[in-house]
This record gives C-alpha cells, sequence and structure tokens, in this order.
C-alpha cells in the first residue's frame, strides 16, 4: 500500500501561503491563521484517505500467455475487483523487463458494480524469458486530494521463443490449395527425374515422357510421371555474432534468420529432405545432425529457441571449417550471416569458397532498408548529404561482396525482412526442381 497526496492537494496546500503573508503583513499578531490553514488542509487530506476505498479490498489478476513469439503482439488482460467501497475509475501501469513492451503505459478503468478488467498489448522484442514485473493500480479518495495505491505481484515468466505461430501461417499459405501461382510446395510432381508413376499421355506432356514399352503393353500411350527428388540433407548454418543482433525492420536479424530458417525447415521436412541446424559465433554454438520426418520439427524449434544473441565477432574460419568437416555428403547448406567491412566479408568469401567445392550454398542477404531510405531520400542539409554518400560507399561494398559470390556459384536470397522467408522457399524450390544439389 502507498499513501500520497494528489496535485489537487498541493495546490491547496500552496494556496495558503500568499494568504498567509498577505495577513502576516497586515496584521502580525493573525499570524496563526496560516497555522489554521495548514491543519485544515491536513485535515481535509486524512478525512479523503479515510473515506477512500482501502487499497486492501482491492484484488488484482494477471491474465497472460505462457509461451509468445518474438514480435508478435499478444493481449494481457487485468482483471480488477472492489469488495465494498470502490472508486468509480483506477489508472492502471504495468511493468516489465527488458524483452518485452507493454502498451499504453498507463490506462484508466472505468468500473461497474467494482470490478473492470483492462487490456494491455504486449509486444516481445527479444528471445528469452519475459517477466511481467507487477501491475499498479491507484485511484482517488472522493474529495480527490489523496492517492492511494496498490501493488500485485507480476505472472509467471513468459517463454518468448522464435515466431512459430508465423512460421505456421507462412507453411499453410504455401501449402494450401488455391496459393498464388508459382508458389504451390506441394506440387511435387514433374518437377525432378524420380520417377513416380506412369499415367495416361495427355495433350500437353512432354513426348519424351512416353514410355513406348508400357503403351505398347496397355495399348495406348502412357507417360512417365516425375517428381522432385527427396532425402536431400539441407543444413541451416546461422550466424549468431554480434552483426547479426543488430535490427532489420524493427527486429534483430538472428530473430529474422530463425523465423526464414524454420520456414525452410518446415518446408524441406514435408518434401522428404533430411535437415539439420548449425549456429555459430565465434565458436560453434548449436550442432545438430541431420533427420526427416515431419515429427522432427518440433525438435529443430527447441534447438533454434536455444540460439542467444551474442557480443562476439563472428569467426567464418572456424564455424565454416567445423561444419565442412561434419559433412559426408553433398548438401544444400543454407548460410544466414552479414558482414559490415572488407576485411570480414573476405574471410566469410574465402571459406564460403572451399565449402561450394562439394556442396550447393545458398546465401542469404538481408536488404538493409535503412541504406536504402538514406540513399533514396531528398537531402536537407549538409549531414543529410554526408550520411548519403556512407550509405552509398557501403550499399557498393555490399554489393561487390554479392557480385562475387553470384561468380562463386551460389544462389543469392536477397529480399526485404517481411519477404524473406518465402523468397528463401522459392529459391531452394528452384534449386530443387534444376536439380542443382
Amino acid at each position: 500500500m502507498r499513501l500520497y497526496p494528489t496535485r489537487a492537494a498541493i495546490v491547496l496546500v500552496a494556496a495558503g501561503a500568499p494568504i498567509a503573508l498577505a495577513v502576516a503583513v497586515a496584521s502580525p499578531g493573525l499570524w496563526v491563521a496560516a497555522a489554521a490553514w495548514v491543519l485544515m488542509s491536513a485535515g481535509l487530506i486524512v478525512a479523503d484517505a479515510l473515506l477512500a476505498a482501502p487499497p486492501s479490498r482491492l484484488d488484482l489478476k494477471l491474465v497472460t500467455p505462457k509461451v509468445m513469439g518474438v514480435a508478435r503482439p499478444e493481449p494481457v488482460r487485468v482483471e480488477a475487483a472492489f469488495q465494498g467501497r470502490r472508486p468509480r475509475a483506477i489508472e492502471l501501469a504495468l511493468g516489465v523487463n527488458a524483452r518485452l513492451s507493454a502498451e499504453p503505459a498507463r490506462q484508466t478503468l472505468r468500473l461497474s458494480g467494482g470490478r473492470g478488467e483492462a487490456a494491455f498489448g504486449l509486444t516481445p522484442l527479444r528471445r528469452g524469458e519475459g517477466r511481467l514485473e507487477g501491475v499498479w493500480a491507484r485511484w482517488r479518495g472522493p474529495l480527490g486530494l489523496v492517492w492511494l495505491q496498490r501493488q500485485a505481484a507480476g505472472a509467471e515468466p513468459i517463454a518468448v521463443t522464435p515466431d512459430i505461430q508465423g512460421v505456421k501461417e507462412q507453411a499453410l499459405r504455401l501449402f494450401t490449395r488455391d496459393a498464388p501461382f508459382g508458389m504451390k510446395a506441394q506440387l511435387e510432381v514433374g518437377e525432378g527425374s524420380d520417377f513416380h508413376a506412369l499415367k495416361e499421355f495427355t495433350t500437353g506432356m512432354d513426348l519424351r515422357a512416353i514410355d513406348w514399352k508400357q503403351s505398347a503393353r496397355h495399348g495406348k500411350l502412357v507417360g512417365r510421371e516425375y517428381r522432385t527428388e527427396r532425402n536431400h540433407h539441407v543444413i541451416l548454418a546461422i550466424d549468431s555474432g554480434r552483426l547479426m543482433c543488430a535490427p532489420a525492420a524493427g527486429a534483430p536479424r538472428i530473430d529474422l534468420a530463425i523465423n526464414a530458417a524454420l520456414l525452410l525447415a518446415f518446408v524441406s521436412l514435408k518434401l522428404g529432405d533430411r535437415v539439420g541446424l548449425f549456429a555459430f559465433d565465434s565458436r560453434p554454438r548449436v550442432v545438430s545432425g541431420v533427420a526427416s520426418g515431419a515429427n522432427v520439427f518440433p525438435l529443430i524449434q527447441k534447438l533454434a529457441s536455444t540460439i542467444d544473441y551474442s557480443t562476439e565477432e563472428t569467426n567464418f574460419t572456424l564455424g565454416l571449417t567445423t561444419l565442412a568437416a561434419r559433412l559426408d555428403r553433398r548438401a544444400m547448406v543454407v548460410v544466414f550471416t552479414d558482414f559490415a567491412d572488407p576485411t570480414s566479408a573476405e574471410l566469410m568469401l574465402e571459406n564460403v569458397a572451399r565449402l561450394m567445392r562439394t556442396h550447393l550454398v545458398l546465401f542469404v542477404v538481408f536488404r538493409d532498408e535503412e541504406l536504402e531510405s538514406l540513399l533514396a531520400g531528398e537531402p536537407q542539409d549538409a549531414d543529410d548529404v554526408s550520411r548519403a554518400v556512407i550509405a552509398a560507399n557501403l550499399m557498393k561494398q555490399r554489393e561487390v561482396v554479392v557480385g562475387r559470390l553470384r561468380r562463386m556459384g551460389a544462389q543469392i536470397v536477397d529480399a526485404p525482412a517481411g519477404e524473406l522467408g518465402m523468397s528463401l522457399v522459392q529459391t531452394y524450390l528452384d534449386a530443387k526442381r534444376r536439380e542443382l544439389v
């Protein structure tokens, strides 16, 4: 419980000062009037506190989710109930730790019959353990001279995980029957070289698909139907170093990479490939073997949740060399990383080149929308011109690195943050259709 005066009480007490000064100047013998004013104000404040609803009569309850996906807002409900005397309205505030953000910071709740319910928008900012430190409620006395406050303990910690719900929504859009043209990942037939079935020849089929022996046996033209190859190894290599913790489109790059990697893992497992996860910064952090089947996805999701934010520089030599040593057959290696200077980019290119001698590499580039906005914006002063020049140099260095990767044979995924997952899946499907693995 906490009790303190309102702004109205402070104004009431302060208003007596000029009156007391005027009385003292006019008649020094009536200085007692100043003390009387103070006593009267104090009496009104005490009376207001006694007439107000006591904090012990308020029951506060928090209703929160147990698991939340990073950057995916969800409501948190605060239920308030008074017994006996009750105010007409109370103010509520929610305390959270650094991994969460609550909106609005404070709100007024109108009570009906002494009860009410308020909703706060809770947004996870970073993966880990989100904590609600507590909920604060305060209300005025009937005279409006005193605030009474009650604090309730927070709820159980909230597990902030990668945005699995967003991954599921994207996956459903990919596998639904009415998916946009060119994004139907379920259409495996005719996209590869593995024999699938025989079917009656129809107009529009490739003449080279006709099976003449089977046609002679059945007395009609029969064609071969193929499907995409299965059992490819797909390795998701995620750089979790310092640069990947920088924000992009309002979220850390590492979180965007994990979301895109989980979407690709889901699609790959559905299409019969084998998926493995590898994360590294100054040294390998998460290393898993490859596995297949839809029941493997929860395990990959759990491993991805353990990838922490790091402040260490990425050691591409140690990380990619360790990864290459663990691969015993040709695989599709999807590298999620970022670079800020030519030195780090040169080390990355050197080790990616070694990896590409045996494996197919899909390189995920995070499009820096902030640099693009600085470059495209109209300058207003000299500082804007300087920023634009620096942004242009950084973009040029980035284009040089991406160009070298393309010449080396890497498949590049370059898309805005909101479209990264879908673009990665399309590049993966295209690589399978072209039999690049």
